[in-house]
């Protein structure tokens, strides 16, 4: 069974670089053909995807935030992380990352593992 663990800070400044990191078990983040994913949910609004990692190393990103975002992993470790800069109070949001199960030509549209979530509130 795979296993997802975010951690990170819960309260970043705005204009600082909010970073997470998810640590995963039961399964290699490198196995041939999977992929990982970061997802957050403001308050009161839908998922949003942010970014993906694949099991080789390549990464693609929300387009609506790819110039904040940046995903990179630690495989000894069996982890990814997440860094999203220049944060402002709309970050807000519970952050989770995810195993992504299914894909469409505008991203992920599946996950299934799930971490449980991490909040994160970004508030001078």
């Amino acid at each position: 069974q795979v296993q997802l663990q975010e951690s990170g800070p819960g309260l970043v400044k705005p204009s600082q670089t909010l970073s997470l990191t998810c640590t995963v078990s039961g399964g290699s983040i490198t196995t041939s053909y999977y992929a990982w994913s970061w997802v957050r949910q403001p308050p009161g609004k839908g998922l949003e995807w942010m970014g993906v990692i694949a099991y080789g190393g390549s990464t693609y990103y929300n387009p609506s935030l790819k110039m904040r975002t940046s995903i990179s992993r630690d495989t000894s470790k069996n982890q990814f992380s997440l860094q999203l800069s220049s944060v402002t109070p709309e970050d807000t949001a519970v952050y989770y990352c995810a195993r992504v199960g299914g894909w469409t030509q505008a991203g992920p549209d599946e996950f299934d593992y799930w971490g449980q979530g991490t909040q994160v509130t970004v508030s001078s």
